[in-house]
C-alpha cells in the first residue's frame, strides 16, 4: 500500500479509508486489550495515534514497538475516540522496520540541550528539533521568495577566496600542502608557489564583496550561502561555520537601504506566522511563552532609526540613572549585544535600526558621512553610513551599510588603515569603470531563526553546529 505522509493523515476526513503511515515511535502504551502507539515521520509535529487490538497481534511484536523505533502501520482512519486529535488509525497490520533498545539517548523524559548537542545525529527526531529544522526550511523558502518576487537575482560566491572582507583575519586555510614539510622563504614565511592555487587561500568569511561586482552588472542580487569564521569563540552566539544572506543593490542610498531591511525581515517573521502555526505554538508552549507575541509584535510597529551618537546618550544617561552595563559604551566603542538589547528591549520596546557608526570601528568598505551623520546627528568624530537592524532577544541581526563608490575616497581609507590592495585589486575596478551608488546587508541565518523559534543558543538552531573543538556528525 502506497504510504501516506502523517501530515495529510490529519487533515485527512476519509474516514473508513485504509491508509499507510511510516515512521518513528513517540510513544507507546498498552493494556491487556489494546495498545496506543504515538507515530512521528518529520512532516508535522504532531503524531498520529495507532490503536492496536492486542489480542490480533503477537505480543513479541508489540515489544519491538518502543520509543525510537521505525515502523509502518496500516489500517482503517477513523475519528478519533479521545482527547487532543481528530482521527487515528485502527491498525491491521504492523511492521518493525529497526529496533530501538532502551540506550537510545532520545528517550521520551526530557534531556538537556546540552545532552542533546552530544547526540546531535540523534537529536532531529524530537519535538523540539524537528519544529525548529522545519521553520529553518520555511524561512529559507520565505528568502528565495521575497528576493525573487522583488526582482533580486540569486548569486552564488565563492567559498574558496584569497581575500579577507572583514579585515579581521580570523580565517581557515584552504591548502593542499604537506603540513609536514612546509617550505618558507629567509624570513620564515610560506611559499605558496607549489599549493594548488598558486597563494594563500581560506574559507570565506562573506560573499559581500563578489556581491557587489554582481549588482554593479544585475542591479540588484543575493546571496545565500555558508560562510566561515576561525574565531576562537563559545559564546552562544557564535558558530565557525554559518550561513549569511547578503543582498546588494546598485542606487540604493541609505533610506532605501534601511526600508529594504526593515520589509524583508518583515516579510520573514510574517512567514512564519501563516506557514509554521503548529510549531510556533509547540515552542511557544515548550520554549519561550512570549514567542508568538513577540513574532507579531514585529510586525506592527515600524522599526526605531537611531544614529549611533543618539543611542550612545541613551545609554549613558541610563547609566547616569543607575542601570549597569558590564561593557563600556562611550562615543567610538563598538556597542555590546546588552547595550543593543536596552535600546530594543527597555528603552524603545521595539526593534531599532542603528545608523551612522564611528568609522573606526565599521569596515573600509562603508560610504564616510560628512560632518554631520544621519538627519543632522553631530558626531566627535567621521562616521560611516552604517545600518544595522537590533532585535529583542538577539542584539544585531543585520549589518548593512551604503558602500563607498568613489575610488579616491575608498583608496584613501584603505590606506588610513595600512591595509594592502594586491589582492583586492578587481574589488578596486569597479570604483574605476562605471561606478554607482549602491549599498547592502548581511544577515546572519542562524539568528534570524534563533528569533524567530524563541531557542537560546546558536548551536540548537543549524542541524551540525560547527564550534571550537567541535566539529563531530
Amino acid at each position: 500500500m502506497k504510504r501516506t505522509k502523517i501530515i495529510d493523515v490529519l487533515k485527512s476526513t476519509a474516514y473508513g479509508k485504509e491508509v499507510c503511515v511510516k515512521g518513528w515511535v513517540r510513544s507507546h502504551r498498552g493494556s491487556k486489550n489494546v495498545d496506543f502507539i504515538a507515530l512521528n515521520d518529520g512532516s508535522t509535529i504532531k503524531n498520529v495515534q495507532i490503536v492496536a487490538d492486542a489480542t490480533k497481534f503477537d505480543d513479541e511484536l508489540l515489544k519491538q514497538v518502543t520509543t525510537g523505533a521505525c515502523i509502518c502501520a496500516e489500517g482503517l482512519l477513523v475519528e478519533s475516540q479521545g482527547a487532543g486529535q481528530t482521527s487515528e488509525i485502527q491498525a491491521s497490520r504492523i511492521e518493525v522496520y529497526g529496533l530501538c533498545g532502551n540506550d537510545y539517548p532520545m528517550q521520551k523524559k526530557g534531556q538537556s540541550f546540552e545532552v542533546m548537542r552530544k547526540n546531535a545525529h540523534m537529536r532531529l527526531r524530537t519535538n523540539t528539533f524537528g519544529a525548529v529544522m522545519r521553520i529553518r526550511h520555511n524561512m529559507a523558502m520565505a528568502i528565495h521568495t521575497y528576493f525573487h518576487e522583488h526582482g533580486f537575482f540569486y548569486f552564488h560566491t565563492p567559498l574558496i577566496t584569497a581575500s579577507d572582507c572583514e579585515g579581521a583575519g580570523n580565517m581557515f586555510q584552504v591548502t593542499t600542502k604537506n603540513l609536514y614539510d612546509l617550505k618558507k622563504d629567509e624570513d620564515g614565511k610560506i611559499i605558496y608557489d607549489d599549493d594548488f592555487f598558486g597563494e594563500q587561500t581560506s574559507l570565506t568569511v562573506s560573499g559581500q564583496l563578489e556581491g557587489e561586482l554582481g549588482a554593479t552588472a544585475l542591479g540588484a542580487i543575493y546571496t545565500f550561502g555558508p560562510t566561515f569564521r576561525a574565531e576562537n569563540s563559545n559564546t552562544p552566539r557564535h558558530l565557525a561555520e554559518f550561513w549569511m544572506i547578503e543582498p546588494e543593490v546598485a542606487f540604493l542610498d541609505q533610506e532605501g537601504l534601511m526600508d529594504l531591511e526593515e520589509d524583508f525581515i518583515k516579510y520573514c517573521v510574517r512567514w512564519a506566522l501563516d506557514n509554521c502555526k503548529d510549531d510556533l505554538q509547540f515552542l511557544n508552549q515548550m520554549i519561550d511563552k512570549t514567542l508568538i507575541a513577540r513574532l507579531e509584535g514585529v510586525l506592527k510597529e515600524s522599526f526605531i532609526r537611531l544614529p549611533y551618537t543618539e543611542g550612545i546618550n541613551i545609554l549613558q544617561e541610563a547609566i547616569k540613572n543607575g542601570k549597569k552595563f558590564e561593557f563600556p559604551c562611550n562615543w567610538g566603542d563598538d556597542l555590546a549585544s546588552e547595550h543593543e538589547r536596552y535600546l530594543v528591549e527597555e528603552h524603545f520596546k521595539k526593534p531599532v535600526i542603528m545608523t551612522d557608526y564611528p568609522a573606526a570601528i565599521k569596515a573600509f568598505y562603508m560610504k564616510q558621512n560628512g560632518t554631520e551623520g544621519y538627519k543632522g546627528s553631530v558626531a566627535p568624530g567621521p562616521t560611516m553610513q552604517g545600518t544595522d537592524v537590533l532585535f529583542p532577544q538577539i542584539g544585531e541581526i543585520i549589518g548593512g551599510s551604503v558602500r563607498e563608490e568613489n575610488y579616491d575616497k575608498l583608496m584613501a581609507e584603505i590606506n588610513r588603515r595600512g591595509m594592502e590592495t594586491d589582492k583586492l585589486w578587481w574589488y578596486l575596478d569597479t570604483r574605476r569603470w562605471g561606478s554607482c551608488p549602491h549599498a547592502g546587508f548581511g544577515l546572519g541565518f542562524e539568528r534570524l531563526i534563533l528569533f524567530v523559534t524563541g531557542m537560546q543558543n546558536i548551536r540548537d538552531v543549524i542541524p551540525f553546529p560547527r564550534t571550537p573543538k567541535s566539529a563531530e556528525f
